[in-house]
C-alpha cells in the first residue's frame, strides 16, 4: 500500500481550502463507522420515494454488506479522508464477489456535504486506485445510482466506463454499473 499524503484540494466556492489527508483506516474505527452511516442516510434520503429498498431484503443484502475483512490488506483496503484533521470522506476496495481474482469493487464512496466540490472525492477516488494497483487488481467496478448525478460525473471523468450491471443489481433500473482497467506503476 502506499503511505499516507498530504494534498490540498481545490476551493470551494467560497474559496476556502484546507489539508487533505488520506489514509488507510480500519472498517469498526468510529470515523469509517461515522461515515459510513451518514453515506446510508444519504442514500436513503435521495431513493426513499421509491417504496421499500431491496436492503429491506436480508437475502438480496448479502452480496452487498461489506465486511472487515474483505476491506483489510491484502484483500481490500478503506481509506478515509480528512480535511484539516476531521473525517470528511471514505472509499473501500474489496474483491469482487464470485468475480475473477483481478477484479475489485469499490464501496462506500461518500464525502460529507460540507467537504463537497473541493476536490475529496477525486482525491479519495485516485488513492483508491493505487491501492487497488497495488493490492494486485487490474480492474475496478462499482455501482451507483441515477439520483446521484455527481457520483456518475466523477466516474465518467476519471475514465470509468458502464458495463452491464451485475450480481444483486442486475435489475434495478435506478442503478448503473461502471468500470475501469488499472495500469500498473
Amino acid at each position: 500500500m502506499t503511505s499516507p499524503g498530504t494534498i490540498r484540494p481545490g476551493a470551494d466556492r467560497e474559496g476556502a481550502g484546507g489539508a487533505l489527508t488520506i489514509a488507510p483506516e480500519p472498517f469498526d474505527s468510529p470515523d469509517a463507522q461515522s461515515l459510513v452511516a451518514e453515506l446510508a442516510v444519504d442514500l436513503d434520503e435521495r431513493y426513499a420515494a421509491d417504496g421499500p429498498a431491496e436492503g429491506d431484503n436480508p437475502d438480496a443484502m448479502a452480496e452487498h454488506t461489506v465486511r472487515a475483512g474483505q476491506v483489510t490488506p491484502p484483500r481490500g483496503v478503506l481509506l478515509v479522508a480528512r480535511v484539516d484533521g476531521r473525517a470528511a470522506g471514505c472509499a473501500a476496495v474489496r474483491p469482487l464477489g464470485g468475480g475473477p481474482p483481478a477484479v475489485a469493487e469499490i464501496k462506500r464512496m461518500y464525502t460529507v456535504p460540507t467537504a463537497r466540490r473541493r476536490g475529496v472525492s477525486r482525491a479519495l477516488l485516485a488513492r483508491i486506485e493505487a491501492e487497488a494497483t497495488a493490492l494486485g487488481y487490474r480492474r475496478l467496478q462499482l455501482v451507483t445510482g441515477l439520483r446521484q448525478p455527481e457520483a456518475i460525473a466523477l466516474y465518467e471523468s476519471a475514465g470509468y466506463f458502464r458495463i452491464a450491471s451485475y450480481g444483486q443489481f442486475e435489475r434495478d433500473d435506478l442503478l448503473v454499473c461502471f468500470a475501469k482497467d488499472l495500469t500498473s506503476g
